[in-house]
C-alpha cells in the first residue's frame, strides 16, 4: 500500500474511504534517457545506463515512484524500444495516455530548445498522451530539427508555433526549469509572454535552484501551477524533486486535470532540493570561481577580484524580474517541502542505500515513512539522524552556484 493511504481512514486521499476515489501518487516528470539499449546516443550528457527500461525498472522498484515523464521520448530509437516492450507484453498502453510497467506510469515527453529572434536559448517540455501521436509529433519535428534522435535539440520555429502543434495534438507544454541561467523562459526574456500564449502553458517546472516562495515574488506566474522534478541524468537522481498529485489514478488525463486543478485533481504538495543545494543558486564568478555571499544582492561584478565573468544565479535572476516584495501564495498553491534525496546524505553510499531499500523496499518510504529506530538499526544513529533532520529541513547546508551543488555540512 502506498504509506500517503496509511496515515487515516477516514483520509479523503485514501482509498480505504469510500466517500472520495482519489488517491496520492508520487510524480516525477522530468527523466532523461542517456542512450538506448543498442548503445545510440540520445542525451550525450546522461548516464549510457539511463535506458527507457532501466529507468522505468528503476522508478517502480527502487524509488517508488507511481508516475514518471521521460522527456527523450520524441526519438525514433527510443520509440522502436518502447514499441519493443509493448510487443512483448513487458509494458501496456494505458486507456488514458501512458504507458504502465508494474507500479510506474510512464508518460512519453520532449524536451525541446527553442530560441526567438533577440532571445536566447529556452527549453520546453512537451508530453502526448500516447505513442502514436508522439510518432506524428517526431515526423513534424524532423522537418524543423537537424538531429531528431538527441535530446533537447534546438527546433527552427517560434516557440509559439512549437506551442500549437504540442496543443493541436492533445499533448502539454511546461517551461522546463525557468530561472536557470542556461537555457529557460527567464533566463532568456523578463517575460514569458514575450516567448509563449501564457494561456496555452499547463505548469511552470521550477528547478533545481528555486522554490514556490521565489517563484512567488513574479506576479506572471501567479496563475499556474508549480512542478517540482529530478531533470534526473543518472538513475540515481530520478526523484531528486518530485511532486504528490491527487489523482483518480496514474495517467495522462489525469495528469492534466490535476495541473488545471479540476474535479479535485490537484498538485498536492512539491518536493525539492533546498535551493541553497542547488547548482546555480548563487551568482558566481567565473575568473576567480568564487560564489556570491548569501548576505549580498544581484551584482554585476565580483566582490572579490572585480571581474564581469558573472554567471547570474537563480536566486539573483529571480530578484531581479520580482515585482512584489513579498511572494504570493494562492490559495491552490501547494506546501513547498525540502526534501534531501538519499544520495546527498554524507557518508550514505550505494551499498547502505541497497541495504535500506532490502529492508525498507523503496526510497519513497525511506524518505517519508521509516523512523528513526527503524533506520538507526540499519544505518547506525549518525546516518539515521541525517536522513530525519533531511526530513525535517533541519541540516545545515553549502551554498551552490556557476555549475556546483551545495552540500550538506557534515557534524563536527
Amino acid at each position: 500500500m502506498n504509506p500517503l493511504n496509511s496515515l487515516n481512514p477516514l483520509n479523503p486521499l485514501n482509498p480505504l474511504n469510500p466517500l472520495n476515489p482519489l488517491n496520492p501518487y508520487y510524480v516525477d516528470l522530468h527523466i532523461h534517457i542517456g542512450r538506448t539499449e543498442r548503445g545510440n546516443a540520445v542525451k550525450i550528457s546522461a548516464a549510457s545506463n539511463l535506458t527507457f527500461f532501466n529507468i522505468a525498472k528503476e522508478a517502480s522498484e527502487r524509488k517508488g515512484i507511481e508516475m514518471i515523464g521521460i522527456i527523450d521520448c520524441h526519438s525514433p530509437s527510443v520509440q522502436e524500444e518502447i514499441m519493443h516492450y509493448l510487443d512483448r507484453g513487458d509494458m501496456v498502453e494505458l486507456e488514458g495516455g501512458g504507458i504502465r510497467y508494474h507500479n510506474t506510469t510512464i508518460l512519453l515527453g520532449s524536451e525541446i530548445e527553442v530560441r526567438d529572434p533577440g532571445m536566447g536559448p529556452a527549453h520546453l517540455l512537451a508530453y502526448m498522451p500516447d505513442l502514436k501521436t508522439m510518432q506524428d509529433f517526431t515526423c513534424w519535428m524532423t522537418k524543423h530539427m537537424k538531429n531528431v534522435e538527441l535530446s533537447s535539440q534546438r527546433i527552427y520555429v517560434p516557440a509559439s508555433a512549437l506551442q500549437e502543434e504540442v496543443l493541436g495534438r492533445g499533448g502539454i507544454l511546461i517551461p522546463a526549469h525557468i530561472f536557470t541561467p542556461h537555457k529557460s523562459v527567464y533566463g532568456s526574456t523578463d517575460r514569458m509572454e514575450h516567448l509563449l500564449n501564457l494561456d496555452g502553458i499547463a505548469a511552470v517546472e521550477l528547478g533545481l535552484s528555486s522554490d514556490s516562495e521565489m517563484a512567488g515574488t513574479i506576479s506572471e506566474l501567479d496563475r499556474y501551477t508549480f512542478v517540482t522534478n529530478s531533470d534526473a541524468h543518472s538513475l540515481g537522481k530520478i526523484g531528486r524533486e518530485y511532486n504528490i498529485m491527487t489523482l483518480a489514478e496514474a495517467n495522462f488525463a489525469e495528469l492534466v486535470k490535476a495541473l488545471q486543478r479540476k474535479e479535485g485533481r490537484m498538485v498536492s504538495a512539491n518536493y525539492g532540493l533546498n535551493p541553497r543545494l542547488g547548482k546555480y543558486h548563487r551568482t558566481y564568478c567565473g575568473q576567480c570561481e568564487s560564489i556570491v555571499d548569501e548576505r549580498e544582492t544581484s551584482i554585476e561584478r565580483c566582490l572579490y577580484c572585480g571581474s564581469s565573468k558573472i554567471i547570474k544565479g537563480v536566486m539573483d535572476r529571480i530578484q531581479s524580474l520580482s515585482d512584489r516584495e513579498e511572494p504570493f501564495f494562492p490559495s491552490y498553491r501547494p506546501p513547498y517541502h525540502f526534501q534531501v534525496p538519499l544520495e546527498f546524505i554524507p557518508g550514505l553510499g550505494p551499498k547502505k542505500i541497497d541495504l535500506l531499500l532490502a529492508r525498507f523496499g523503496t526510497e519513497m518510504n525511506i524518505l517519508h515513512s521509516v523512523g528513526f529506530e527503524q533506520l538507526a538499526a540499519v544505518l547506525g544513529i549518525e546516518l539515521a539522524d541525517y536522513i530525519v533532520q533531511a526530513r525535517e529541513g533541519r541540516l545545515d547546508l553549502e551554498v551552490g552556484g556557476g555549475g556546483r551543488y551545495g552540500r550538506i555540512l557534515r557534524k563536527n
